[in-house]
């Protein structure tokens, strides 16, 4: 966060009477003249919040709340996948899909039906090719911002993706559906314990009569199953949108994500693209190259936390 985006991060640690280290959260601190001051764990990303103990994490909050109370802050806000036991409102406008894994990809395959099966064979026949490994991390690139560009929305920077492939070589996968040796869906996402979650994903629109981004995601969970990972988790989206049905069809469930806020005002929350005043942005955007897109975006996403 600090350097790809240049925000302050703030450390918080609780311990014992001993001295021993029981828990930790993460703030980052988000300041803009049109959007304002917000205290965020963790900006751009699904889930943050504190770590610890019931105690280290009431403790940790109540430091967190204290100073964004101090600082005056817009809102601070902690996106944690469970409930914590804190004195703070949750919101539930954000869930994720989770399915559970066979323990064989064949097994797995057959418990589709029938339709996303000869969905995920399409691109199989058309020759589309699954490729992983820090050498996607480009070509995701390429796929992801002229897609954000076609959703009008501004696209994170390629330096983020060029850190994370850095910091977590190990729990972080890129993976590029090609067709014709040119990059047509794309994906990254982590590794976490016995869960892979697929946090961005992407296709290009011209391509979707040989729907790639279906063989890009049982490519990922085919190396999951093979790796012993069994929880293949589909990234946060809105309920009922057209990115939570496509989710859907793989046969996951919804789990609720629990966001807590404390805002300054009523009704605050983490500005979004699609907020009521962005509504004109998206038309625009569409259409600009996709290189202008790409070079103007960072400088607008890294206030959109």
């Amino acid at each position: 966060m600090e350097r790809v985006f240049g925000h302050e991060c703030l450390y918080l640690a609780a311990r014992d009477w001993q001295g021993d280290l029981v828990g930790v959260l993460p703030l980052v601190r988000v300041r803009s003249l049109v959007f304002g001051h917000y205290l965020v764990s963790m900006p751009f990303l699904n889930y943050g919040g504190p770590l610890g103990s019931d105690t280290a994490v009431r403790a940790l909050v109540d430091e967190a709340v204290g100073i964004a109370r101090r600082e005056k802050v817009k809102l601070l806000e902690l996106r944690s996948r469970l409930p914590l036991a804190v004195a703070m409102p949750a919101s539930h406008r954000k869930i994720t899909v989770v399915l559970d894994l066979a323990r064989n990809a064949d097994v797995q395959f057959r418990r589709f039906d029938s339709k996303l099966r000869s969905q995920i064979r399409r691109p199989q026949k058309e020759g589309v090719t699954v490729q992983f490994g820090p050498a996607q991390v480009a070509p995701f690139f390429e796929v992801f911002a002229r897609h954000m560009r076609d959703l009008g929305t501004p696209t994170l920077p390629f330096h983020l993706f060029q850190e994370i492939a850095e910091q977590f070589p190990d729990d972080c996968w890129f993976a590029c559906a090609y067709l014709a040796d040119a990059p047509v869906a794309a994906g990254c996402g982590f590794r976490f314990g016995n869960e892979f979650e697929m946090t961005w994903a992407s296709s290009l629109r011209a391509y979707n009569r040989e729907a790639p981004n279906m063989l890009l995601y049982w490519a990922c969970m085919e190396r999951a199953i093979g790796e012993g990972i069994t929880r293949f988790n589909f990234g946060r989206c809105n309920l009922d949108s057209g990115t939570h049905r496509f989710k859907m069809q793989w046969g996951g469930r919804e789990e609720t994500l629990w966001w807590y806020g404390l805002a300054a005002k009523p009704n605050v929350t983490t500005p979004s693209p699609t907020d009521g005043m962005f509504s004109f942005g998206p038309h625009v955007w569409r259409l600009l190259p996709t290189t202008v897109a790409t070079a103007v975006g960072p400088l607008i996403v890294r206030y959109i936390p």
